[in-house]
């Protein structure tokens, strides 16, 4: 059975092997043992504390296969980004410049530094092992996070974003970067990368470049992949927007990946929850699959099981699924149906 759950603190070695496989540029699941440590100790503290409105909380998630106790991937939410610590991106605007004398009208982009989300909601650390793509694993992942905002909704920010990686070559090298941030930090992609996943963003603030920048002064390759996001996140791409996630012209500083939004409530998930009793059974004869939560903080726990509602407010659950999750007769858990397109 999968469970995506909070993240505890014997996760930690397979942590490293998840980072290690997911490689550069996922700046939020660093391969640095202390950082991860650090982001262990993070999440234990924001799931035990009293919260009124978002702060600076951060919710590390791991999907366990409990048939082998091996951990097949990794999300999380932060619950706020940029109020203590400036939460950079570029802007794309668009610019039309028009003459009379000659009859001329061009048109270019601009990439302006800036820091909108400050205060949004952030998705990130989404990851998944080669070894269990398919099978709805990666929508157990990503959705279970909802479940998750919709249970403790002044937990987190009214809006709520997603900062994709960008596309790289074979080499890992990204063209984006190599065109502009590494004239500026004298740093390969893989360093700053690695400097940034350690959580050490104020260099960002202290060589950026702070004015405007034409999108045409950079080689062809890299315009090419601004917005762009990387191959191994294109499904997550699809799953963002199938949520009602949507592209405003933002995107990452270092590797020009996109950033998708959308509005807390709006969230497809987060609007078709609904809470139900539990009702434990021997088995479930007729049902429907979906995402079932449990809505304590200290055992929070998502997984894909069949159930049966027998009434208004009432689901039936088998006792073997209720024991891997921790519900108990009459729990309140709370309930995403599959969505049918």
């Amino acid at each position: 059975m999968m469970i995506l759950r909070s993240v505890e603190e014997s996760d930690l070695e397979q942590l490293l092997e998840l980072a290690g496989a997911a490689g550069q540029g996922m700046t939020t699941l660093p391969t640095s043992e202390g950082a991860l440590v650090k982001r262990i100790k993070w999440s234990l503290e924001s799931f035990a504390a009293e919260v009124s409105q978002p702060g600076e909380e951060y919710y590390f998630l791991t999907l366990e296969d409990t048939k082998t106790g091996r951990l097949a991937g990794t999300s999380a939410i932060f619950a706020s980004v940029g109020t203590s610590i400036p939460f950079y991106n570029y802007k794309l605007l668009k610019l039309t410049q028009v003459s009379k004398k000659p009859e001329l009208k061009v048109e270019t982009e601009l990439l302006t530094l800036a820091n909108d989300y400050a205060g949004a909601t952030e998705l990130g650390t989404l990851f998944l092992h080669p070894d269990y793509r398919g099978g709805g694993n990666g929508k157990l992942l990503s959705r279970g996070r909802y479940l998750l905002i919709a249970n403790n909704p002044a937990r987190f920010a009214e809006t709520v974003m997603a900062e994709l990686r960008g596309w790289v070559n074979e080499e890992g090298e990204s063209p984006f970067w190599n065109a502009l941030g590494k004239h500026f930090f004298g740093l390969s992609f893989a360093e700053a990368d690695r400097i940034n996943g350690l959580g050490n963003y104020q260099f960002i603030a202290d060589l950026m470049p702070k004015f405007p920048i034409y999108t045409n002064l950079l080689p062809k390759e890299a315009q090419e992949v601004i917005g762009k996001p990387h191959e191994n996140t294109a499904p997550a791409k699809a799953l963002l927007e199938r949520e009602g996630f949507r592209y405003r012209g933002a995107v990452d500083i270092f590797d020009a990946g996109p950033c998708l939004e959308a509005a807390r409530d709006e969230i497809h998930t987060v609007r078709q929850c609904r809470k139900f009793e539990a009702h434990l059974v021997d088995e479930v004869m007729e049902g429907e699959k979906c995402l079932v939560a449990t809505r304590s903080l200290e055992n929070f726990k998502v997984a894909q099981i069949t159930v049966h509602q027998t009434a208004l407010a009432i689901l039936d659950i088998s006792r073997r699924v209720a024991d891997e999750m921790g519900i108990r007769e009459g729990d309140t858990v709370i309930r995403a149906a599959e969505r049918k397109s």
